[in-house]
């Protein structure tokens, strides 16, 4: 990352208030010297702990920041709480009937459709003479009376085009759904759970909810919802939101490496992008916001970065945020040792057929005959094949040994053999002494000494 080497008069950076990681420095140190004095906070989490936190340019713990289109993908997880609580029937449902609206232009649009950007309506926030356009919506005086005469410019479900809109449209579905303002569901369903006590979300001219973004929120309550989403809905041994929604959220609804740099695919309103580090690929989910605010949840480095930003409406704050993301991932490129995972239920990995699931940090207390209860999570084994074990039947415990398909060489095999035997064999030696939960599941990523954790 270079930034330049002094900073402009005015700009102001108060010490970092938690963390010690020194590999972090040099990045702190060009980051306080950045003379573009918009940048507001940058945490690091691993493991569920604080590594690093920081504050730039007169920014707190405390401020409250626009974190702008960042806020879709929290309109997201609303959506999700929302069909869990049996409000919505799901996203097959069509627009028209979830919104009790003439048919006509969104007869066939369903819930998918507007999660996706997919909507096939004429709102394109790229282009200022879009029928839909976010400025467009911002201006009118009754947000949904406006998005419901927006025309269709294709059919819906075939082309991404980012908008304001239709994520505008996903949160009035979850108000009408559960007849209260999206900002109070939000703080009893999701906030609260997550110990967020301080947020402000902005509301339309008839008090619509603002499921498009310009949500305010503190610096770690932006990494605390990375976390909950890294753990598949789980937060501090508490089921939030379920791994089936997570899983939906951050699986590749639609390719959009073409139409956008900093991502390669569209989830349920969350981004998602693969980096090439070190000879490996490194997964990187990310809820994104004008200005260079993100949420960035990096499965196979058990890590969340939150970036706070003020650069609205300037590029290089998204260049900066992923300059920031891809120091940190760099500096901390050391795999941390083994770690093992709690199997009470609700807690364990998230399967998903791509692989894109978040590891779960929940620490478990140990199980019965103080046996640690554990499982060890991976992700490129279940990206590419798999061999399984069959479970040990009665009261032993469950085995089961993934194997990542990745080992393409001797060599590699080899290099990771000896760990592999290693925790093979201290799981057969609980199961001789009767453990009734243990989970192990053992893969390329984990193992190799190489990989980029």
């Amino acid at each position: 990352m270079a930034l330049a080497s002094a900073a402009l008069a005015g700009c102001r950076s108060p010490a970092g208030t938690g963390g010690s990681q020194s590999s972090l420095d040099p990045l702190v140190a060009e980051l306080r010297a950045d003379p573009e004095c918009d940048l507001r906070g940058l945490v690091v989490v691993v493991d569920g702990n604080v590594v690093r936190e920081e504050y730039f340019n007169g920014s707190s713990a405390e401020e409250l920041h626009d974190i702008r289109s960042a806020g879709k993908s929290i309109t997201s997880l609303l959506v999700g709480l929302a069909i869990e609580r049996g409000r919505i029937p799901g996203v097959d449902a069509r627009l028209p009937a979830l919104l009790g609206a003439a048919a006509e232009p969104h007869a066939r649009l369903s819930l998918a459709d507007v999660l996706t950007m997919r909507s096939g309506l004429a709102a394109d926030d790229t282009d200022a003479a879009s029928p839909g356009n976010e400025d467009r919506l911002d201006a009118s005086d009754d947000w949904l009376a406006f998005a419901l005469a927006v025309p269709a410019r294709t059919a819906p479900g075939q082309t991404y085009v980012y908008n304001s809109l239709t994520a505008f449209l996903a949160g009035a579905v979850v108000e009408r759904a559960i007849g209260e303002p999206l900002a109070d569901f939000a703080a009893r369903e999701l906030f609260a759970p997550l110990g967020i006590r301080a947020h402000r979300w902005r509301r339309g001219p008839r008090g619509e909810g603002a499921g498009q973004g310009n949500l305010s929120l503190r610096l770690r309550d932006l990494a605390a919802i990375g976390e909950m989403v890294r753990g598949g809905g789980v937060y501090h041994g508490r089921r939030v939101i379920s791994e089936a929604w997570i899983a939906a959220s951050l699986a590749p609804q639609v390719a959009i490496g073409d139409v956008d740099r900093y991502a390669d695919h569209y989830g349920y309103m969350w981004y998602r992008k693969t980096y090439f580090m070190d000879g490996e690929d490194v997964l990187v989910h990310f809820a994104s916001g004008n200005g260079g605010n993100k949420i960035y949840v990096v499965p196979s480095r058990r890590m969340v970065v939150a970036i706070t930003s003020a650069a609205y409406g300037r590029p290089h704050g998204q260049r900066r945020s992923e300059r920031i993301l891809l120091s940190v991932l760099g500096a901390l490129r050391q795999a941390p040792a083994v770690r093992w995972f709690g199997s009470r239920a609700g807690s364990g990995y998230l399967a998903q057929p791509d692989g894109a699931v978040p590891t779960p940090a929940i620490r478990e207390q140990p199980g019965p005959g103080g046996l640690d209860r554990q499982r060890l999570v991976t992700r490129r084994a279940r990206e590419r094949c798999r061999l399984a074990v069959p479970a040990v039947e009665g009261d032993a415990a469950r085995v089961r040994i993934d194997l990542g398909a990745a080992l393409r060489s001797t060599g590699e095999i080899l290099a990771v053999a000896a760990p592999v035997v290693q925790h093979v064999g201290e799981a057969m030696a609980r199961l001789t002494r009767g453990a009734d939960d243990l989970g192990v599941v053992a893969g390329e990523e984990d193992l190799a000494a190489a990989r980029d954790r």
